[in-house]
């Protein structure tokens, strides 16, 4: 690790400049060089332990925030510090963790001097490391200081896994410096124990996103009757291949009626001019408008879009055939309703992943793979059942991880 510790800073020194002054061209902020560089201006939190989450970017913030109110809720009496290491997941922290963390901050650089600095100034109790990061230098001096580290919900994709694997070696020893690691699946277990950790250290926990709960749904629109397809979080773009493909379908099943939820609020004039180009008759939300008189309602008030999928057959997830990576389909698999999304799946890849692996979650090429699969979904009764006790099946293997996490660090 010695070794390591010497190439990385010369590697940083080298590449850095040339770096940083691409991304300046390229008009995209190098956020955060003094933090990561382990220059912290952390609080006086006395002789109070130090819980430290890392989440590296959007995802796994988002996944980590449940448990960072349970360690709160836990743990009071110590200090809770958030780390991730992009300037979106650090956006996101301070949005989503302004009342929970202690301190929100980027993870350090890994070499030698940046991440001694910040073992200096934050000296965590206990490191927990959110998926794949697998930082050698930083958790070689944690174990040096006797801080333990731990990587929770861990995975490793397929691709990742061949890399590693090929350097076993290396990974070897630099997991000897990991206290535990805590996986998501079997399978993950696995591939961790292949590319060189030790047996004895792996643990499955199941996956932190899913363990969310239904909310309290008491929802009347007009819906008893009919079957409800969900169009959530839609962007720009997205709302015309929806309503493209209800048109279509409308034809051949005409009990079916289409709750469509704009992403952003301030597009809803844009969305019912949409519709109405496509001739068909919309209801409002706000206005306690009803599946009895419209074929669709927009969804054109705030926080209810995720109750709503109680009432659904099925639901598209939108901010997925554009660039924004998708929305969280488990708003609705909570519910047992199936869901598609198109390809841009990267905020929520390992969920769409392990939905995709049965019938309770569909990722779709394109629009016209989009409207065959709403139709199988419509037409085929036994592959719609099965696609809804899929989404309860996977729900009861992946469900129990925020506990484990906390049961853990009680016995820490």
């Amino acid at each position: 690790m010695f070794l390591y510790g010497i190439l990385s800073t010369i590697v940083f020194i080298i590449a850095m400049p040339f770096v940083f002054a691409l991304r300046k061209f390229i008009g995209k902020p190098n956020a955060g060089i003094k933090e990561k560089l382990g220059f912290v201006e952390l609080p006086d939190f006395g002789e109070e332990d130090i819980i430290m989450l890392h989440g590296v970017s959007v995802g796994e913030v988002i996944a980590l925030e449940n448990l960072a109110k349970k360690i709160k809720e836990k743990f009071p009496h110590k200090k809770l510090v958030v780390t991730t290491g992009t300037k979106t997941g650090q956006e996101i922290a301070n949005k989503k963790y302004s009342e929970i963390a202690d301190f929100i901050t980027y993870f350090p650089f890994d070499i030698p001097f940046a991440v001694n600095k910040f073992l200096d100034r934050v000296n965590p109790s206990i490191v927990l490391i959110a998926e794949t990061e697998i930082w050698p230098y930083f958790a070689y001096a944690c174990n040096r200081r006797n801080i333990p580290v731990a990587i929770i919900n861990g995975r490793i994709s397929d691709s990742t896994f061949k890399t590693y694997k090929k350097v076993k070696f290396f990974f070897k020893n630099v997991f000897k410096n990991f206290s535990a690691i805590y996986t998501q699946s079997d399978d993950d277990k696995r591939k961790y124990i292949e590319i060189g950790a030790t047996p004895a250290k792996v643990e499955v926990m199941g996956n932190l996103k899913f363990d969310v709960k239904r909310k309290d749904a008491n929802i009347n629109l007009g819906q008893q009757d009919y079957r409800i397809i969900i169009a959530g979080s839609t962007h720009a773009g997205e709302d015309e291949i929806i309503l493209k493909i209800f048109k279509e379908l409308k034809e051949k099943y005409s009990d079916i009626k289409l709750l469509l939820a704009p992403r952003h609020p301030k597009r809803v004039p844009d969305v019912e001019v949409l519709t109405k180009n496509f001739g068909l008759k919309y209801g409002l939300r706000s206005k306690d408008d009803k599946f009895t008189q419209y074929d669709i309602i927009i969804l054109d008030t705030l926080g209810e879009l995720g109750k709503m999928y109680s009432i659904c057959n099925f639901a598209f997830i939108g901010g997925s055939f554009n660039k924004t990576g998708g929305h969280n389909p488990l708003e609705a698999a909570v519910y047992d309703k199936p869901t598609i999304t198109g390809p841009s799946i990267h905020n929520f890849k390992d969920i769409y992943w392990t939905l995709n692996k049965t019938d309770a979650g569909k990722i779709v090429k394109n629009p016209e793979e989009l409207k065959i699969y709403m139709e199988k979904l419509l037409s085929d009764k036994s592959f719609y059942t099965k696609a809804c006790e899929d989404c309860k099946t996977v729900f009861e293997a992946q469900q129990g991880a925020l506990n484990f996490v906390i049961d853990k660090l009680s016995s820490v």
